[in-house]
């Protein structure tokens, strides 16, 4: 019975340090694509700056816009509860187009959120693309250098 248990917290523990890893390749990915904090070695100028902080606002804006579609959602979902308590008959007629309104403001999120993991990933791959052809120009230079001597 002790190996057992002894197994599974070896699993756990592997387990949660697979996830550790995910995750700070994740944020590593997220700093790269200049999501995050700006390193203090940084040399990628103000044009990279000016950048990262366009993506920020509008990833700001569509999760302004995802909150907003979630609050009111969470309004009409506490209307169509008191409707159902009610047991009134004109009440529960409402609850119908309520109820239709909020598998609407769902695929509205679902909308929101598709673009917003597009939008990511696209700027994810220009900025790495970016910066490989950076590097490959860099190294091409040094190589014609190289021929010419």
């Amino acid at each position: 019975m002790d190996d057992n248990a002894s197994n599974g917290f070896r699993r756990r523990h592997h387990h949660n340090r697979r996830r550790r890893s995910r995750q700070s390749s994740a944020a590593a990915d997220h700093r790269r694509a200049g999501f995050g904090p700006a390193d203090e070695g940084d040399d990628s100028g103000g044009e990279a700056e000016e950048g990262s902080a366009e993506v920020w606002e509008n990833f700001n804006d569509s999760f302004r816009q995802v909150q907003s579609v979630l609050d009111r959602n969470r309004v009409l979902i506490q209307q169509v509860n008191e409707n159902h308590q009610s047991k009134i008959p004109d009440n529960l007629v409402k609850n119908v187009a309520l109820i239709q309104e909020i598998n609407g403001n769902i695929s509205k999120v679902v909308s929101l959120y598709s673009d917003l993991s597009t939008n990511f990933s696209s700027v994810f791959h220009q900025r790495n693309e970016n910066e490989n052809g950076a590097v490959v120009a860099k190294k091409g230079s040094g190589k014609g250098k190289n021929t010419e001597a």
